[in-house]
């Protein structure tokens, strides 16, 4: 089972290191990673994907805890959570096909970014699903590049009562 979780740690240099250093210790593989700056410019957050029979994810998160830069851990699996990655593509497009890829990134509420002679580069945002429906549908006019982030996620806000 594909576990997402959010790690709130310390902005250290090696503190990265140390976090992921401890899952692939352990035999998981990480499949999606991102950090960034939180509100508070003391502390990052990590998003992880990770792998993992549940009794081996509570190890791993026991595991986690132990760290003395890792404020929280923050379970985002089987919670409502908004998540995003960010998808750029280039893809051939001669003069014969460009309207027809730009169609496609209309649909998909994407964004053009760059355009060559021979080629389109476009910004897409989503889910991993919508992104790979996008892919999907622009290969048959052949991808010549594809480069995506790693899964951000958010947990919803709680509904007002």
């Amino acid at each position: 089972m594909i576990h997402v979780l959010s790690v709130l740690v310390e902005n250290r240099s090696g503190v990265l290191s140390r976090v992921t250093g401890l899952i692939s210790r352990r035999g998981f593989n990480i499949e999606s990673l991102s950090v960034g700056h939180t509100e508070d410019p003391t502390k990052s957050r990590i998003t992880l994907l990770v792998e993992a029979d549940s009794v081996a994810y509570e190890q791993l998160t026991k595991q986690l805890n132990k760290l003395t830069s890792v404020h929280k851990i923050t379970d985002l699996t089987h919670t409502s959570s908004i998540e995003r990655e960010l998808v750029l593509v280039r893809v051939m497009a001669d003069a014969a096909v460009r309207s027809e890829i730009m169609q496609i990134v209309q649909i998909f509420r994407a964004n053009i970014v760059d355009v060559g002679r021979n080629t389109i580069t476009i910004e897409a945002t989503g889910d991993a699903s919508k992104l790979k429906g996008m892919e999907d549908l622009l290969r048959p006019y052949g991808l010549k590049e594809v480069i995506r982030t790693g899964t951000i996620s958010l947990a919803r806000s709680a509904k007002d009562a």
